[in-house]
Formats: C-alpha cells, structure tokens, sequence
C-alpha cells in the first residue's frame, strides 16, 4: 500500500507552479495592496480496495456561500492554528469527522489565490485508516470519494466560463458523476495532475 502513495511523493518532491482562479483570465486587474486571508484544504487520500480516492464534500445547498459546490475539506486559519496544515486538519475534523490523528500529512503544494480573498494552502494527506464520515449538520450536505486517476488525468479537465461581475470568467471543471466540480477545487486538482505528471 505505501508503494502506491509513492507517485504522490514524487510529485511533491518535484517544484510546483503557483495557481489562482486568475490563471485562464490573465486580463484581470489586480488591486495594489490587496490583503489575502490564509487559508488551508486538505487533500485526503485513502487506499481503498487497490485504488487511492480523493476526500470531497458537497456543501449544503442553503449557505450563503459557495451553496451546492463540491470542496475539498478546509477553511480559514483561525488564531489557534498552527498553520494552514492545522486549519486543514482542524477542518477536515469538523466537516466530515475525519481525527486529525488519522491522517499522515505528505506535504503541501503551492498556494492558490482565490477571488473571494483567501491564500489557500492544498495539504495532502495519507488517511491511515477507514473512517465513517460525519458530515458537519447545516454546512455539509454529502461526503464522497473519487478516484484519484480521475483528477490525475489532465484529459479529464476543460475549460468553462461563465459572467461573474460583468465579466466573463473562465475556469477549469472535471466532472466525476453526479459531481460537477469546478473553480478553485478543480484548479487545485488539476495542480497536482500537472505535478503528477512531471
């Protein structure tokens, strides 16, 4: 089992690109001065059944934010966090039930700068052993795993855009499913594909 987290390894050993939702819309103006709340999501993997599979939530369909979208577990660096690794495993605890003391970090990739402000950290994480989701009551409608081939495989990624603010915004999806999965958790997927791929 360790063997098949080796390629993993490999890929955070290589040197990654930073990422943005800005990547595909290089004609947006940035202000000065502006001030990124940092931010960490974990990458969880699990070995299941001869296949690693990726850790999503879908967030609950009446939030104020985000409502509906598919997610990595994680959010803002609270004071009590050591870092953004803490944030992501503090998070990952809260949303879905996973015990920090479950997961074995690997590393962490470059950070990803969002539109609505934050600096977030991608963590990845080796989860050591099954586990039963408890989605977090009124934020977390549904807790799922993918197939990490699926998010590894830059085939399986296109482009969309939709108008956002007046303007046209264009972003990466990789649909799984039922899952469509889009913005900045497909952009941080479609990171590690590129570092998995060399």
């Amino acid at each position: 089992m360790t063997d098949a987290f080796a390629p993993l390894a490999a890929a955070l050993a290589r040197p990654g690109r930073p990422s943005s939702d800005y990547d595909l819309n290089p004609g947006t103006v940035l202000p000065e001065g502006r001030v990124l709340r940092p931010a960490g999501v974990l990458i969880g993997i699990e070995f299941y059944r001869g296949d690693l599979r990726v850790l999503l939530t879908k967030r609950a369909s009446h939030l104020q934010h985000h409502p509906g979208q598919i997610a990595l577990p994680g959010g803002k660096v609270d004071a009590t966090d050591a870092d953004a690794s803490a944030a992501a495993l503090r998070e990952a605890e809260e949303e879905v039930g996973l015990p920090r003391g479950n997961v074995e970090l690997l590393g962490s990739m470059a950070a990803h700068e969002t539109v609505t402000g934050f600096l977030v950290t991608p963590v990845l994480g080796r989860i050591i052993a099954p586990f039963t989701p408890r989605p977090e009551a009124g934020e977390v409608e549904d807790v799922f795993t993918v197939p990490l081939a699926h998010f590894a495989d830059p085939a399986n990624y296109r482009v969309e855009g939709r108008r956002w603010r007046g303007q046209m915004r264009h972003y990466y999806v990789v649909p799984y499913g039922p899952y469509y999965v889009w913005g900045a958790t497909a952009r941080i997927l479609r990171a590690l594909a590129d570092r998995m791929a060399g």
